[in-house]
């Protein structure tokens, strides 16, 4: 997937900053009290909170900021966050999908609303462009764990669904029903992944030109800073050309 690489890319430029890298911590935080929260507080029987607490381990999370989040979760004060998504269309037709965790429903769609329609979008209704994506799981490992091969045949022994390869790392696949299984047979394998979490996958992607490419990784950029917003997904592919352009 073109796409793919740029926006590793892009995270690995933007995580350099230590006022991002903040953001990014708390974002993992508020994943965690709410994993946390919807089932037991312990990573060894909540999947969820095991998986938000891998991510935030691999991403170097100090293991006080985890175990705060954690014990917010049974706190009487504990802020009560709601999961919504958002869909709609970027520049060029580029389908998007946005997931948040919100306090507050409205100040949440207004902001996502206003960022649409002010880089060239149109934000839709549920399950406007999720049809064109499939709910899967992500597990992502360096490239430094080992050969293409190599990792094709732990995936497949781990009974995983498909393998994605390039000079930056490998992207294992899974349906949403084997993650944890699959993540678990992984790393008795190949160690503890760089993350392993659900994803909207795209069935096919949009080619957009530089232009119109620009205008929606602003789009996308925009959204990934507002705090309520956890993770952003489109069905977008570009040249080489224009990718190396934009990322200069």
């Amino acid at each position: 997937m073109a796409g793919h690489s740029h926006a590793k890319n892009i995270m690995h430029r933007k995580g350099k900053s230590d006022a991002v890298r903040s953001k990014v911590f708390s974002k993992l935080a508020r994943e965690i009290t709410v994993a946390a929260k919807l089932g037991v507080p312990d990573p060894a029987f909540n999947s969820r909170l095991r998986l938000a607490v891998s991510n935030a381990r691999a991403l170097s999370m100090p293991r006080d900021n985890i175990e705060r989040a954690i014990k917010k979760a049974s706190g009487a004060d504990t802020e009560s966050y709601e999961e919504i998504r958002y869909e709609g269309y970027g520049p060029g037709g580029v389908a998007v999908i946005v997931e948040a965790l919100s306090d507050n429903r409205n100040r949440t769609a207004s902001n996502v609303r206003s960022t649409f329609s002010k880089n060239g979008g149109a934000l839709g209704e549920t399950n406007s462009v999720a049809f064109m994506f499939d709910r899967v799981g992500e597990i992502a490992y360096p490239v430094t764990v080992g050969s293409e091969d190599k990792v094709m045949e732990a995936a497949i022994e781990a009974g995983a669904d498909d393998v994605e390869s390039d000079e930056e790392g490998h992207w294992i696949y899974t349906s949403f029903e084997a993650m944890n299984e699959v993540a678990a047979a992984l790393e008795k394998v190949l160690g503890e992944p760089e993350s392993a979490k659900f994803i909207w996958k795209p069935h096919n992607n949009v080619p957009v030109d530089g232009d119109k490419g620009e205008t929606l990784l602003k789009m996308i950029s925009i959204l990934e800073e507002d705090d309520d917003v956890q993770n952003v997904y489109a069905n977008f592919e570009m040249s080489d050309e224009d990718m190396e352009r934009l990322a200069g």
